[in-house]
């Protein structure tokens, strides 16, 4: 099955086939594909990978919006399409990615005449919008513990997770400075053992434990 009928089921052979004869472009890791005031020109559809969207405020703290991944949108770019509204946040590849990037011509064509489309468009915005407000829920009444012990839960591969203090800081909407306190007292805790870019689980029921505490 193309991907393009595969992401959109129930697409016509003919809208398929247009889908399908854009090129697929690959993305490094660490690659931006949209700054603050850009103009949205195209609906990214991830085909492998995963891109991160992140807000950076006047006082430089960042916060980590949503991630985008194979079957997911990203709501910045479907408002700008939709809304004609420049790029607020910044997106960045968190791995290798391969996409397809719809032109806006021809995203405009398919929200016109494409339902399969559009209802693809609409849900996944939809779910995006639920995932926004429960990353304001968690910033606005979790403890900042809690938070960061879920993210080091989140990242874990093999009891290690891979991330700087300031990556964990955009993650869960605090700075980094704040983050780099609370893993030292984790550590005091035998809860973790902190290296250069990455945090080893030591105690991952106590920090599970330490996440579901509000």
């Amino acid at each position: 099955m193309s991907w393009a009928a595969a992401t959109f089921p129930g697409l016509s052979p003919e809208e398929s086939a247009r889908l399908d004869a854009l090129p697929e472009t690959d993305l490094p890791r660490g690659a931006l594909l949209f700054g603050p005031g850009d103009i949205a020109k195209g609906f990214a559809v991830v085909l492998s990978g995963r891109i991160e969207v992140s807000l950076t405020g006047p006082s430089g703290r960042e916060i980590l919006l949503y991630a985008v991944e194979p079957g997911q949108s990203c709501i910045q770019t479907t408002l700008g399409l939709l809304g004609d509204e420049p790029y607020s946040g910044e997106a960045q590849t968190a791995s290798p990615v391969r996409l397809v990037m719809i032109p806006a011509p021809l995203f405009h064509a398919l929200m016109d005449r494409a339902p399969p489309f559009r209802t693809f468009v609409f849900r996944a915005m939809a779910t995006r919008m639920n995932d926004m407000t429960a990353l304001l829920e968690r910033v606005a009444f979790t403890r900042v513990e809690a938070r960061l012990a879920q993210a080091l839960l989140d990242l874990a591969e093999h009891g290690v997770a891979t991330a700087t203090h300031a990556e964990l800081a955009a993650r869960i909407g605090s700075a980094r400075e704040v983050v780099s306190r609370r893993i030292e007292a984790m550590a005091k805790r035998g809860l973790v053992s902190p290296d250069r870019g990455r945090v080893r689980l030591r105690d991952p029921a106590a920090l599970e434990r330490l996440a579901q505490a509000v």
